[in-house]
């Protein structure tokens, strides 16, 4: 399995979707602006020449939520997800795909000051898809409730963006306590590391 990744991208959350998995795998890094990105064998595996991209075996796939619920689906024994004909996973595969339709829309509706009918946009409003979440996570300790899933690498890596980088979201202490969970993981430690690794050398 390889992944190819840049860091301090979305290519982080199949990133920390690995380590929490334990599968084994290789990175391949890649320059945003150098050509492999650009060039048609990388375009077979993702046409939008961006990170992340996943390959396994005859397996190709981007989209960063793909990966972390194919990821998911290939380590059952990491229980990052529920199986398939357990009633839970309905609700898993609904916050995989809020989390992807979402989350980085409200943010840009903030960021951009952009003035949309809640009734016309398909996340509604900022303001109510972070009330979603707080409401999904307050309680606790994870979004599907005990188990940690592929729906806290998703969300946890956007709410710790729109935290941190972004400062988007801002004095919201439940989704404060919730990153903070997330960030405790080793899997999330060892992700960090790698990106700090990568932008050092």
């Amino acid at each position: 399995m390889k992944l190819y990744w840049a860091p301090h991208t979305r290519a982080f959350r199949a990133l920390w979707m690995l380590e929490e998995s334990g599968l084994p795998y290789e990175r391949e890094r890649l320059d945003l602006n150098g050509p492999e990105i650009r060039s048609p064998r990388y375009r077979a595996i993702n046409p939008m020449m961006k990170v992340p991209a996943l390959e396994d075996g005859e397996a190709r796939l981007a989209e960063s939520g793909a990966i972390c619920a194919y990821i998911a689906d290939r380590a059952p024994e990491a229980k990052l997800a529920p199986a398939i004909g357990d009633p839970a996973r309905g609700r898993y595969l609904h916050w995989m795909f809020f989390d992807a339709a979402c989350v980085e829309a409200a943010f840009v509706e903030k960021l951009a000051q952009v003035q949309i009918p809640a009734r016309s946009a398909g996340w509604g409003s900022y303001d109510r898809v972070m009330e979603v979440i707080e409401d999904l996570v307050a309680p606790g300790p994870w979004a599907m409730g005990e188990q940690f899933t592929a729906v806290d690498v998703m969300l946890g890596t956007d709410i710790w963006y729109g935290l941190h980088l972004l400062k988007v979201i801002k004095d919201r202490p439940i989704l404060e306590a919730y990153v903070a969970r997330c960030v405790t993981r080793p899997a999330f430690q060892r992700a960090e590391a790698i990106e700090a690794e990568a932008l050092a050398g």
